[in-house]
């Protein structure tokens, strides 16, 4: 059963990273410039471009709520495909080949402190694009968990949008979830908020700046098989997120 995750899992997120990276920069372009089309962006449009954006931006932990411990430490690869709307007109006239799914290959780093809290740090680079990101994490594990009962935990995150001139793009998060290891499978759940502020930088689109709430409900599962992990989480707002990862944890 483990051999079966194990090479379930693997073979996830190496078809993710290679649909990443596999498409030719000739055959799609995702720079992101808000001045592009031949028509400019409206308020509205503006507003469902910020909302995808800072979804896709925003941190996702791929973790359980239990802590890693005073010694733990995860380091590790993951994949995130953001689904964007069918009705997208606002992408075309920000970039020259509008997707229909956004796939983030990502660096993140989890590292335990005292007292049941964790931090994290995440980077990621969109291929073939101007789009890139960092962010960050705190989580308390204020319910440790143990054979019986859940761990339970809050999250404080922050990301930020790089690489693009022409719009800044920050969000802000905070979630509460529960999860359960059982053996070597630890199910995870979660609701939170993500709070996105956005802001052209054109000048001559003259549009407003953008402060978004939007909630977010995530569902996900690690597995453990020594020191090598893996994740894969589902996250539900105006567009769904789907991710996987592996790490190695001590």
């Amino acid at each position: 059963m483990a051999t079966l995750f194990r090479s379930v899992f693997f073979w996830m997120i190496v078809s993710l990273f290679l649909s990443a990276y596999s498409v030719p920069a000739s055959a799609i372009d995702l720079d992101i410039d808000l001045g592009l089309g031949p028509t400019l962006l409206s308020q509205e449009e503006f507003k469902g471009l910020s909302e995808e954006m800072g979804l896709a931006l925003s941190y996702l932990p791929l973790s359980p709520a239990e802590s890693l411990g005073i010694l733990g430490i995860d380091i590790g690869v993951e994949v995130t495909a953001a689904n964007i709307r069918e009705d997208r007109s606002y992408w075309t006239k920000v970039t020259e080949d509008p997707p229909s799914q956004v796939i983030l290959p990502k660096l993140h780093i989890q590292k335990g402190l005292p007292f049941g809290f964790d931090i994290g740090a995440v980077y990621s680079k969109v291929p073939q694009s101007n789009v890139s990101m960092v962010g960050g994490e705190l989580k308390w594990a204020f319910i440790s968990g143990n054979a019986v009962w859940p761990a339970v935990a809050i999250r404080g995150s922050y990301t930020r949008l790089l690489g693009v001139d022409d719009l800044d793009l920050e969000t802000i998060g905070a979630d509460l979830s529960i999860s359960k290891g059982l053996a070597f499978v630890t199910p995870y759940a979660g609701i939170g908020q993500v709070w996105i502020r956005s802001e052209e930088k054109v000048g001559s689109l003259d549009l407003e700046k953008e402060s978004l709430s939007l909630t977010k409900g995530f569902i996900g599962v690690k597995i453990s098989l020594l020191i090598i992990n893996f994740v894969a989480q589902a996250d539900f707002s105006k567009i769904p997120l789907y991710s996987g990862r592996i790490n190695i944890g001590f």
